[in-house]
């Protein structure tokens, strides 16, 4: 009959418990059971842990065919390409060139109206001069010049010194010193985008 009072479920497990001290026979048992359900444990668990991540690892993999699968060599006639070791170098110059004959135009153009301020002349017209040959970009540093400051005297030929596809450096001789001309390729045409005085 089933037990249906709490004494009667109390004497069951007093008996249940007891059971181990009734004599050195049952605790050796007892202490066995549990050492061999202790090892059981320690092995099933870690096993059944690892089956389910080995079965998700599974399913989730991406498709196993192909030579650029990770973890898996190409086979022997696939043709892979090797990854760049390094980025090529930029030239360390653009290419020489030739020098246009519009460039050398302009620079001679430019040089004379630089030097052609005289007594009389306001700086708007020898600025007016200087338009025409400079870059819009150049142009407006110009307007801070005191034009009467500028040298008036051309000494020799406007030569080139270097000379590429989309700039060209010239040399303008004057009484003292020199000017050092930078003349680049606009959409325009070509301009005077810089000078310096040497001297």
């Amino acid at each position: 009959m089933p037990i249906r009072t709490n004494r009667g479920r109390a004497a069951v497990y007093r008996r249940l418990w007891g059971w181990p001290l009734r004599s050195p026979r049952h605790l050796a048992v007892t202490i066995i059971g549990f050492a061999v359900l202790i090892a059981v444990v320690s092995v099933v668990v870690p096993n059944a842990i690892e089956s389910k991540t080995t079965a998700a690892g599974t399913t989730s993999a991406p498709p196993t065919t192909g030579a650029g699968q990770v973890g898996v060599l190409p086979a022997s006639g696939a043709t892979t390409t090797p990854p760049p070791t390094k980025a090529a170098s930029p030239t360390s110059a653009p290419p020489t060139a030739a020098v246009a004959p519009e460039a050398q135009i302009v620079a001679e153009n430019w040089a004379e109206a630089f030097v052609s301020f005289k007594p009389g002349t306001t700086k708007e017209a020898w600025l007016k001069g200087l338009e025409s040959y400079t870059s819009t970009e150049f142009f407006p540093q110009l307007a801070s010049i005191d034009p009467a400051n500028a040298p008036t005297v051309i000494k020799g030929v406007v030569k080139s010194t270097k000379s590429f596809t989309d700039s060209v450096e010239f040399e303008v001789p004057l009484e003292s010193g020199k000017l050092l001309l930078t003349v680049v390729k606009r959409p325009e045409g070509w301009r005077v985008h810089r000078y310096d005085k040497v001297g």
